[in-house]
């Protein structure tokens, strides 16, 4: 055996095994294997930001640590990465790098400049995967932005069409002013604002009038009906009458709603067209006309009147001095109010009328919720989530975009009847902005020109089809030996979009649900307590910390950080714990390393007390940690094998052990066999125990020291401890907590006295109150008086002499000093 050096270099062993076990292909899926079960893990493929942020620690960590884990439970692991490359996102960062706007250029060169961004971001993002120690197949890695990921989108968005899922149509959607592009539901974010209230006069055809509370005066002139709720006494009377909108001199009917909250503002309200999905509901309800006077742009139309060509903001100022100027502002109060904002520029949204492609997804709910409940969630709540929000939708999903970098819809129409031509799957990839249908005429009315459709799909419909593009779909015969996938990892904040994309889409193209457990994490945290981001101040880099500290570090933080789904703070003296453990577990290696240079692991001597002591523990610690494991809790199956290497392995059975590996001439050859013995198995257990949460030390140690014996390609390719029955000894347990705290106490009592711990102790008397304990003891005299330098012991019966041994009142000592 090999001897570990005194000083490690983390930076330089991170690097050596990252690039070995690449060359080594020891974490590449085996399509060849069918002895081993297989286990899938739907990968989130990340946008390309340019930047892995220490959320993307967090959440690559989580389920490295199970890919890593089940491959040591004998499983052939699919592991795989890609790119979520399309997005608003990037078409800004392409704008702003290469200084144009996407309206200046042609599309496909505009898409090109997208391309080039987006491969100088993944090349960022590959490099901090690997630094992390992520155990990725990454033969497995594809992009959605290119043609073959088109293919596969594009045929599913063919075969929903086909079967009644997909449809176009003009209807309110959420729509971005800024960006100029319909959202989904789930791109809505909501922030806490402080806005206006102001309390506008609506004249009465009869005389008088009625005061509307409005947060909205810009839409005045959108106005179509005003409401009250049809039990607010205040009202009845007015119920049917005629109302003038002030400015634009316009009679609209006064109905009543349910829907109308009597306790906001006056009671009153004003019906836009739209103002929010309130309005929308109503109109529909009631069969109401529509005034739109929100332009795409967020500029107000030619059906504004005098306000036209002036921007939402601009409007509010403008139609606020004319009501003042009227006489018609009673007056304002300042309201804190949730706000709809886009998720990427934080722009409120607007709800306008646009001709979109929808999918149905609403008609799925009720399955949704069935297969959520089906599906084993870490932690088990979050499956609410899921099914809460599921039940909250109102709309369908617009999957419609109007954007330049994004996977085109394979629609085609005809120019004289407006027939819609959708492409065969035998055509695919195909872009129809540049390739026009592979058919001579229009099946309908033969006509002989085709309009392309020139809208995009979301994003989001790239990546929900990730557990089937996974397995192989549509080209492998067996992709369903790999789907649905065995575990899809999320983030609470995209449960509601990549869980429920993912479910609704695989449940419409395949009738079965996508994935069979999720793994949630929760969100970092900055050492303020908020989640951490630049705008606060909060703000760690990841390559700052790597910097400092390295991966298995780092790691150590993400997992032991909390419960899996809580949010976890980040806290630079957890990941300074992290390196000093790497410390203490390579000294403790280093030190048997020199120790067990003439041990033959074949032999297996009788051991002492404290060596069947360690290994008892031990094995309760794989039990423990396999159980938690198993349940993915990570911070309990960490701090488990942490706290035992430290504390039990190290603190404890070491200092114990020392002379007994020292002094061969003293103890005998067979107990210090027995000291290697137990050592050297440990050792090896505890290595694999941590494998999964720090897996470049452990390969390091491995290497130096087991692999010449054990055979194992790499750690990574050893089986899983399980528990040796052998080993569990509760007796062992039980006294050899006594000899070790018999130990600790006389070390206590010497540094009371202020005595260097390797003082010699004359003569130590034990008192014990049965011959069971005075038995036992003497199975461990020589480790004991090894540990705490003692020339002479006697073990004697007595209840009431000497000082007590915390823990143990039946037990107490006296030590005399030389």
């Amino acid at each position: 055996m090999k001897t570990l050096a005194k000083e490690f270099n983390v930076f330089e062993i991170e690097e050596k095994w990252q690039r070995l076990w690449e060359e080594m292909g020891i974490y590449r899926f085996d399509w060849n294997d069918f002895s081993k079960p297989v286990f899938s893990i739907d990968t989130p493929p990340p946008y390309p930001s340019g930047e892995f942020h220490m959320g993307n620690v967090l959440n690559w960590t989580y389920f490295d640590i199970v890919a890593r884990y089940k491959r040591m439970r004998g499983y052939n692991v699919y592991f795989p990465q890609g790119w979520d490359c399309h997005g608003l996102p990037t078409e800004v960062e392409t704008e702003k790098r290469f200084g144009v706007k996407k309206t200046e250029v042609p599309p496909d060169q505009f898409r090109k400049m997208c391309e080039q961004t987006v491969e100088k971001y993944i090349d960022l993002m590959k490099k901090a995967i690997i630094r992390l120690g992520c155990s990725i197949d990454w033969t497995t890695e594809y992009k959605t932005m290119n043609p073959d990921y088109w293919r596969r989108t594009q045929l599913s968005f063919i075969m929903l069409y086909e079967k009644g899922y997909i449809y176009r149509g003009t209807h309110p959607v959420n729509w971005c002013p800024r960006c100029e592009t319909a959202i989904a539901d789930a791109e809505v974010e909501y922030e806490t604002r402080t806005g206006t209230l102001y309390y506008v006069k609506f004249p009465l055809e009869e005389g008088g009038y009625l005061t509307i509370a409005t947060t909205r005066p810009e839409l005045i002139p959108a106005c179509v009906v005003v409401a009250v709720n049809p039990n607010d006494e205040r009202y009845k009377n007015y119920v049917g009458k005629e109302i003038r909108v002030p400015l634009v001199n316009r009679k609209v009917k006064i109905i009543t709603d349910e829907l109308v909250d009597p306790k906001f503002g006056t009671g009153v309200v004003m019906i836009c067209t739209y103002g929010d999905k309130a309005d929308v509901r109503t109109v529909m309800k009631h069969n109401l006309p529509k005034i739109l006077i929100v332009s795409q742009n967020g500029r107000l139309n030619e059906k504004a009147g005098k306000y036209a060509g002036l921007t939402l903001e601009k409007a509010e100022k403008a139609i606020v001095e004319d009501l003042k100027r009227q006489g018609l502002l009673e007056k304002t109060e300042k309201i804190e109010q949730e706000v709809g904002v886009c998720w990427r520029c934080k722009t409120p949204i607007e709800i306008l009328e646009r001709k979109q492609w929808f999918m149905k997804t609403r008609i799925l709910t009720n399955r949704v919720e069935k297969e959520a409940l089906e599906v084993k969630w870490y932690p088990d709540y979050m499956k609410y989530r899921l099914i809460d929000w599921a039940k909250s939708l109102d709309w369908d999903w617009v999957i419609s975009r109007q954007r330049v970098f994004a996977t085109p819809i394979p629609i085609w129409y005809c120019e004289k009847c407006g027939e819609t031509i959708i492409a065969k799957p035998e055509w695919l990839p195909i872009d129809p902005k540049f390739e026009p249908p592979k058919i001579e005429k229009c099946p309908k009315c033969g006509h002989k020109k085709f309009i392309p459709e020139k809208d995009v799909l979301d994003t989001w419909f790239d990546s929900s089809i990730t557990c089937a593009v996974h397995a192989g779909w549509p080209d492998r015969k067996d992709w369903r030996r790999l789907f649905p996938a065995d575990l899809h990892p999320s983030g609470t904040d995209i449960i509601r979009t990549w869980a429920y994309y993912l479910m609704v889409r695989h449940l419409a193209l395949f009738n079965e649900k996508p994935y069979k457990a999720c793994l949630i994490n929760g969100m970092v945290l900055g050492t303020d307590g908020r989640k951490m981001s630049k705008s606060l101040g909060n703000y760690v880099a990841t390559s700052e910390v790597f910097s400092k500290y390295g991966a298995d570090a780092t790691r150590q933080w993400a997992a032991a950080g909390g419960a899996t789904g809580s949010d976890i703070p980040f806290r630079w003296q957890d990941v300074e714990y992290g390196r000093r453990f790497l410390r203490k577990l390579w000294n403790a290696a280093r030190f048997a390393s020199f120790n067990l240079q003439d041990f033959n692991p074949e032999e297996k001597p009788v051991l002492e007390l404290l060596d069947k002591w360690l290994l008892s523990k031990l094995e309760r610690i794989v039990e423990k940690v396999t159980e938690a494991m198993e349940n993915y809790h990570f911070n309990i199956a960490l701090e488990e094998v942490r706290n035992f290497t430290w504390h039990v392995l190290c603190d404890q059975y070491i200092e114990a052990v020392k002379d007994r590996l020292y002094r061969k001439e003293i103890y005998g050859e067979e107990k210090r066999k027995a000291a290697q013995y137990t050592l050297y198995n440990a050792i090896f257990r505890i290595l694999q125990l941590l494998a999964p949460f720090i897996p470049h030390i452990t390969e390091e140690i491995y290497q130096v020291m087991y692999a010449e014996k054990k055979k194992y390609k790499s750690i990574h390719s050893s089986p899983w401890p399980s528990p040796i029955k052998e080993h569990i000894n509760k007796e062992a347990e039980t006294f050899g907590d006594m000899a070790i705290a018999l130990i600790a106490a006389v070390r206590r009592e010497k540094a009371e006295k202020r005595l260097p711990l390797n003082a010699e102790v004359k003569r130590l008397k034990v008192y014990v109150s049965t011959e069971k304990i005075a038995e036992m003891i003497g199975k461990a005299e020589g480790d004991i008086r090894g540990a705490c330098k003692i020339k002479e012991m006697e073990v004697l019966f007595s209840d009431e002499e000497g000082k007590p041994v915390e823990g143990f009142p039946e037990m107490r000592f006296v030590a005399e000093y030389g």
